[in-house]
């Protein structure tokens, strides 16, 4: 804990609403974590349908939130509007601009850009240099193998903001080894890099009601059953959720009484409802789409083993994906495959079972496994117990907050 006297200001700049994966599962846990700490921390956000929202500044578990432009995408529910190339381009100069306005009204200590794209990139380099703050990057993706654009031009662009905006820097945090050796490539210097992975907020996952669980389970239609489950976005180009699909129609035949639960939402949802109805499994597969965030504690609880389908790609490679964290907080075993860090992740002894990346024979292969053996459950769901005490978001903030506080002007 910092001398109560002396409380700093982090200045956050999103490209994303607070219920967006990293929004909610990366940046607002950090946010939260560091006013335990003794910040103060501030977010300036973007959101995905900002014209329509009821309120746009307010105070959440300390940490002051304001939504002030429209982020790159609309989206509504599960469905996601992209905007024209001129649209745009107007919404991300006033979305730029919004950041910088807003941000010099700030009387911040650091600014902290969530992601190097142009408009937070723009306006976080704009603000540490006009206020003559440290400035922190984080890179928490390969931003541009794991985003959808529609042109070559939007993507040397975002390539560009990705390789040069961590160089002004003055610190950088990646939350996976892949990305760090990627930085260095691109000429970041190994001094200014730091290590944060994702994690899990305890007290957002924290044991829920069995009676609950129960209701759910019978609301779901999924009494009796085996339940496989994905959680997180329906996004194919980084996370491969068809491969899953494909795996699954295998488990179907050999293991009547499974069904497959896929929890989120997300652009892709309508092309996997309707692989599902190609391989002949609408009624083994439930779809939930978006949820209440505060209920994916008991999504969890109603699986026997959780899957992270990945393959071998620049995308997935860039990937610390939260559900595996969330997980073994709650007690579910997962799969997934030996792609960037993954392994890493698992610990020793291993906390996941890593199937061959892409081959859909052998995740089919590793979810009966553990469908089939009781004891493999057990012992995966021990080690996923003890390996979380090391990926807990107020831990990982404690370690954040000392690398930070070292930085000039603090």
């Amino acid at each position: 804990m910092i001398n109560e006297k002396h409380k700093p200001h982090l200045l956050m700049l999103l490209t994303q609403d607070l219920y967006s994966p990293s929004g909610l599962g990366r940046y607002f846990p950090l946010a939260k974590y560091l006013v335990r700490e003794g910040a103060q921390v501030s977010i300036l956000a973007l959101h995905s349908d900002f014209a329509n929202l009821d309120k746009c500044d307010f105070v959440t578990e300390g940490v002051n939130v304001r939504y002030v432009a429209q982020m790159h995408v609309r989206k509504f529910g599960n469905v996601t509007y992209h905007f024209s190339p001129t649209q745009l381009a107007i919404t991300s100069v006033k979305a730029a601009a919004a950041l910088f306005r807003e941000g010099m009204k700030e009387n911040a200590d650091l600014i902290f850009v969530g992601k190097p794209h142009p408009m937070n990139g723009l306006a976080g380099l704009r603000l540490a240099r006009r206020k003559n703050l440290p400035l922190i990057i984080d890179c928490d993706d390969y931003e541009a193998e794991s985003n959808r654009v529609t042109s070559r031009f939007q993507k040397t662009i975002l390539k560009l903001f990705e390789k040069r905006l961590p160089r002004a820097a003055d610190m950088v945090t990646t939350n996976t080894y892949f990305m760090r050796d990627q930085l260095v490539i691109w000429g970041v210097g190994k001094e200014k890099i730091v290590y944060v992975p994702n994690g899990v907020d305890t007290e957002r996952f924290s044991e829920v009601s069995l009676a609950r669980v129960a209701q759910l389970r019978t609301k779901l239609g999924l009494d009796g059953k085996s339940v496989v489950g994905y959680y997180g976005s329906l996004n194919l180009k980084n996370h491969p959720v068809d491969l899953l699909l494909r795996s699954f129609k295998i488990i179907a035949e050999v293991v009547p009484e499974t069904m497959l639960l896929i929890v989120g939402g997300g652009r892709d949802l309508g092309s996997l409802e309707t692989l599902v109805a190609e391989l002949g499994l609408k009624d083994r597969i439930v779809f939930t789409g978006r949820i209440n965030p505060d209920e994916m504690n008991m999504y969890y609880r109603l699986a026997e083993v959780s899957v992270d389908p990945a393959n071998d790609t620049m995308a997935d490679r860039g990937r610390c994906p939260l559900k595996l964290f969330e997980s073994w907080q709650m007690g579910i075993p997962t799969i997934t495959s030996d792609v960037g860090d993954r392994k890493i992740l698992a610990g020793n002894p291993s906390a996941t079972l890593l199937a061959l990346p892409g081959d859909e024979e052998d995740l089919a292969c590793k979810i009966y496994q553990v469908l089939s053996d009781i004891n493999l459950l057990r012992t995966l769901k021990a080690a996923g117990f003890e390996n979380i005490n090391n990926y807990t978001w107020a831990a990982i903030a404690n370690l954040v907050y000392r690398r930070i506080e070292l930085l000039e002007g603090w």
